[in-house]
């Protein structure tokens, strides 16, 4: 089982095999929330931008404009409080 050792400063070393389980790489924001059991558990809150690149595909269309797209946001937030 993995283990780490809090520094004076309050700082530890997540081990790498744990780190790859949680999928957890630097710049990665976590919580810890505590459990009824007295222990933690701890959750990734974001991942890197650069995990985005590439995940909804290549823009196929013709260039936006940043008017377009603001109005396109303006136009979704419109449809959502509907």
């Amino acid at each position: 089982m993995p283990t780490a050792t809090v520094t004076s400063k309050g700082q530890l070393t997540i081990p790498q095999s744990v780190r790859r389980a949680l999928h957890l790489e630097a710049g990665v924001r976590v919580r810890f929330t505590p459990n009824n059991d007295g222990s933690y558990s701890l959750q990734a809150l974001a991942c890197p931008v650069t995990d985005l690149f590439g995940f909804f595909g290549p823009y196929q269309g013709e260039p936006l404009s940043v008017e377009a797209m603001n109005q396109a946001m303006m136009d979704g937030a419109a449809k959502a409080n509907q």
